[in-house]
């Protein structure tokens, strides 16, 4: 398999994954401005949820610009990943019907981590088959914005429990820190005058 074949099923099940999370925005009943209000917690949760998925795209493609070439494990960790980036409509759903409730608040965050550890096994899968000298690895370095991801997710679960809107800020926070595309990849590639 190609990478190009790789991403091009990754970009088909994110798209669905979007089209599956705006299906649950329902057209109010009503007529006036005051009909949407009740609508703000389930557009906030989707607003969320679309950035996040549409942070995973964009490094996902960054990601497998770095491969060379797909190995079984490469497209089992994509997977994984995948699974997990699937249930983000189903954590978004129950935390935009129960927006400050803790249990939903920390299920999502747990799905979140879980979508980060995944992406995680995914880059050392890339890096198992491309070797330590690759343009994936040499990008990454420490990987401290990755890491310090997984601590405020881990922080954010924790706080959902105890106060829910100290731990959606943490996931909103997480979200504002990988808003801007990590560049590192694009760099590693165009200092390395035999990546393609």
């Amino acid at each position: 398999m190609t990478r190009h074949r790789l991403e091009a099923f990754s970009d088909g099940v994110l798209a669905i994954i979007i089209t599956i999370m705006v299906l649950e925005l329902k057209t109010p009943h009503g007529t006036d401005i005051s009909a949407l209000r009740p609508m703000l917690p389930v557009f906030l949760g989707y607003l969320l949820s679309f950035v996040y998925i549409g942070i995973y795209w964009n490094n996902h493609h960054h990601l497998l610009q770095s491969v060379q070439k797909i190995s079984g494990p490469i497209m089992w960790a994509n997977l994984h990943l995948l699974f997990w980036l699937s249930l983000v409509p189903f954590a978004t759903g129950w935390l935009g019907e129960n927006f400050f409730a803790p249990v939903p608040a920390a299920v999502y965050g747990l799905v979140l981590l879980l979508s980060a550890i995944a992406y995680f096994v995914l880059q050392a899968a890339i890096i198992a088959r491309e070797g330590r000298e690759s343009v994936l690895s040499r990008a990454l370095g420490r990987d401290v914005k990755g890491w310090a991801s997984l601590a405020l997710y881990v922080a954010g679960i924790g706080l959902s429990l105890i106060w829910p809107p100290a731990g959606i800020a943490l996931y909103v926070l997480v979200a504002l820190i990988w808003l801007v595309p990590d560049r590192r990849i694009e760099r590693a590639l165009a200092e390395d005058p035999g990546s393609r």
